[in-house]
């Protein structure tokens, strides 16, 4: 894989992350009253880490969830040979509640599709609000995210990778890099050689013991063909 581009270093990411804090902290209200719920893979680890931010400014800590929504995808077999299921762990109820989704990056809106048919499989929330560090454009489908870390407009030939101490053991950033196929294409096989021209074989020893000789061909006639 490339190296890339650092479009956020571990300091950045922070100070995205307490500005995200902030913003849900003034929907949910002095009472609270938000789930925070991750989206698997690095989802989770922002939504620890929010909760954490927001219980460091005096509010009551939310109860963090783990959702896994590969099985939910509509563009499953396009994505994934094997699909990996992870757990899907909910603290409480949700039928009532206000949900925070949290992501690393926004891209098509495809996962976040997912996600909604996997909450209302866990019961019915009173209202649902997206949070994603990056959101790069894209979009496929009609979503968009009501709290936003930072906005990066990329191409389709470009990844934003997000890397976490938690998922990754490296060093918090975000790096941007070129898209490298899945599949790399193979290489067209070399062109065969020319064949060589066919020679006529000679008679075996056994026609010619037989008598069995091909026939001659007849000497053209002079002036044939004028």
């Amino acid at each position: 894989m490339s190296v890339g581009t650092v479009l956020m270093n571990a300091e950045e990411i922070d100070r995205a992350l307490a500005r995200l804090a902030h913003q849900i902290m003034e929907v949910a209200g002095e009472s609270g009253g938000v789930v925070l719920v991750g989206i698997h893979t690095r989802g989770v680890p922002l939504a620890r880490r929010l909760a954490r931010k927001i219980a460091a400014a005096g509010r009551e800590e939310p109860p963090v969830g783990i959702l896994d929504i590969n099985l939910y995808r509509d563009d499953l077999s396009q994505t994934f040979d094997h699909p990996i299921v992870r757990r899907t762990e909910v603290p409480l109820p949700l039928s009532g509640k206000r949900i925070v989704l949290v992501d690393d990056v926004l891209y098509t809106g495809r996962t976040i599709r997912a996600a909604m048919d996997a909450l209302t499989d866990l019961g019915r929330p009173r209202a649902v609000k997206l949070a994603v560090l990056i959101d790069r454009g894209g979009r496929e489908l009609p979503i968009h995210a009501d709290f936003v870390g930072r906005t990066f407009m990329v191409g389709p030939d470009q990844l934003v990778d997000v890397q976490l101490g938690e998922t990754d053991g490296t060093n918090d950033r975000v790096v941007l890099r070129t898209h490298e196929p899945k599949h790399p294409r193979k290489a067209e096989p070399a062109a065969k050689a020319k064949a060589a021209p066919r020679t006529r074989r000679a008679p075996s020893a056994k026609a010619t013991a037989r008598g069995k000789l091909p026939p001659r061909r007849k000497p053209a006639r002079k002036g044939a063909g004028r």
